[in-house]
């Protein structure tokens, strides 16, 4: 996996490791021709939802497109009024809604979430 640095400038360079992760943490800051660049976690973490983006269609907490108006029906039921694509897949209108559309149905994102 590759490392993100980022410029006080905000520029982003990727370095991949240079040692074994068995010998420790990568740096957390380093000299590219004179400039020091600080790890950046937010520039690895881009595949995590982020505040901008929302709404999003989950395909993943998603039903069977049969199955579409019983899991609208089911958010209604349980105060977590959320859309519902014919696909049966879920959309949700912020991290905050997808947390709780997601513990209401008693699922969680271990990556993420709840």
């Amino acid at each position: 996996m590759s490392h993100a640095y980022e410029s006080p400038t905000g520029k982003i360079v990727w370095r991949e490791p240079t040692r074994p992760l068995s010998e420790g943490p990568p740096p957390r800051e380093i000299n590219v021709e004179g400039v020091i660049f600080k790890r950046s976690y937010r520039a690895e973490q881009a595949g995590v939802p982020a505040t901008k983006g929302w709404p999003i269609e989950c395909v993943a907490s998603g039903v069977h497109a049969d199955d579409a108006q019983a899991l609208r029906d089911e958010f209604d039921r349980v105060g977590v009024p959320t859309e519902v694509t014919a696909d049966g897949d879920p959309v949700y209108r912020s991290p905050k809604h997808r947390r709780e559309a997601l513990k209401a149905r008693g699922l969680f994102d271990r990556s993420a979430y709840y």
